[in-house]
Order: structure tokens, then sequence, then C-alpha cells
């Protein structure tokens, strides 16, 4: 009989598969819509509220990533993304410091896609003329009620959905008298920003244009390489580079 580890491993990585096969369409398209923003000296945002913070920070100065991601930062910890109005707030006040740009791309994380602050966040950035990518379980946001009174959800106002095909309550496995654990967001959502990010890579390469990638500063002369390739955006990122 399996263990539940192993029930988690080997249901995780089937829906892992299944989920890269879903999401690869949208991912080209995603890819080709960055590129041609980064190829301009774009800058590509994040923005996830609570835990989906954890899966943003993925490729924001991540070592082989690109230098030119930046993210929209909540204090909170997501502890009031359902105040009404904070993250339009959160959005303007990151707007006015770092500038969200016509033409740009923003990604949005919410697993759930119902609460207030990252639909504030997608709905500001629609304003600005940003293309909005939401990351999210739309099985699990089909099912749950809108917190925010405009009453839309977050793969209902994204330009692009990437689909984590989490299950609603985002955990596979029943661990005994009806107690589920063995959550995917995380994994499947990191995943999904990777080949993203691997496919905005191609669509750079394949068009001639310089990748602006940074190393891992424990190599030799990273962090002098990395001050240079930041260098254009050093009034464009939340996360300065080292």
């Amino acid at each position: 009989m399996p263990t539940l580890s192993d029930s988690f491993y080997l249901q995780s990585t089937a829906l892992l598969e299944k989920a890269r096969e879903q999401n690869t369409t949208v991912i080209l398209q995603c890819a080709a819509l960055i590129g041609e923003s980064v190829a301009k000296d774009g800058v590509l945002h994040v923005f996830g509220s609570g835990h989906s913070e954890v899966i943003g920070r993925e490729i924001i100065g991540r070592a082989g990533g690109l230098a030119c991601v930046s993210g929209i930062i909540d204090p909170t910890a997501g502890f009031i993304e359902n105040q009404v109005g904070y993250g339009a707030t959160l959005a303007e006040r990151y707007d006015r410091q770092y500038q969200l740009l016509a033409g740009e791309s923003i990604i949005v994380i919410s697993n759930s896609g119902k609460n207030s602050a990252p639909i504030e966040v997608a709905l500001h950035a629609k304003k600005r003329g940003l293309n909005v990518i939401g990351l999210t379980s739309v099985a699990m946001s089909s099912t749950a009620k809108t917190v925010h009174p405009g009453g839309q959800k977050l793969h209902e106002i994204a330009d692009q959905v990437l689909d984590n095909l989490g299950v609603p309550g985002d955990t596979l496995i029943d661990v005994g008298d009806g107690a589920m654990s063995g959550p995917t967001s995380t994994l499947i959502g990191g995943m999904l920003l990777n080949l993203l990010m691997l496919e905005v890579i191609e669509w750079l390469n394949t068009n001639g244009h310089p990748l602006p990638l940074l190393q891992s500063q424990n190599l030799p002369g990273a962090i002098e390489h990395n001050r240079a390739i930041g260098k254009k955006y050093q009034y464009r990122l939340s996360r300065q580079l080292a």
C-alpha cells in the first residue's frame, strides 16, 4: 500500500504533466508578449498575495532568470488581502514608484482567484494598459464566491490564464477521517512560471535579442555582472540587485 507521500508524489507529478500540456499554448502566447516588451527594455511585474507571493518570488532576482522582473510586495503578507481597496492602493503606490507601463505584462497569482487584492491589482494594471496574465486554479475559482464588490474573479479579468489545475481546497491526499493535505499550487505554479521564463528566453534568442540574465551571486564576478545587466532597470525594480 503506498504511503501518503508516495500517493502525493504520483498524483502531483501526473497533475504537473497535465498542467504543462494544457497550458503550453497560453505559455507560448505570453512568452511572445513578454519577449517583445523585454526587447524594448520593458519590465515584467508580478503580484501574489499571501502564500501566492512565494510563487511570484520564484522569478524575482533569480539566478538564471531575467533581471527585469519586479514584484508588487504586500507588507501584510496577505493578512488583509480581502479588505476592499487595499489591493488598489498597493498597485497605485507601486505604480507611482516603479511605473506600470502600457505594453508591459503583469502576472497576478491567486489560487482561488476570488480575493480582493489580486483582483484590484489586475484591474489597475488593465487600466494602465498592461497585459494581465492570471495564474490561478480555474476549478477552485469557479466554485468560490468572489470577495470583490465588482463580482469578477481573476480568470474573468485576465487577458491570459495559466491554470494550475488545482482542486478546490488545494489538497490532493485524504490523510484520514476526511482530513486533506498535499497542496499543489506552489509546485505547479512555480513550474509554470519557470516554463514561461524559458519560453521568453527562447523567444529572445530566436529573434536576435540579448538576454538580460542574472547569475548566481555565489559565482566569481557574478555580482558585478548582475549590476551591469540590471543598470537599465535600477529605478524600476522593487527588489534591487546586489
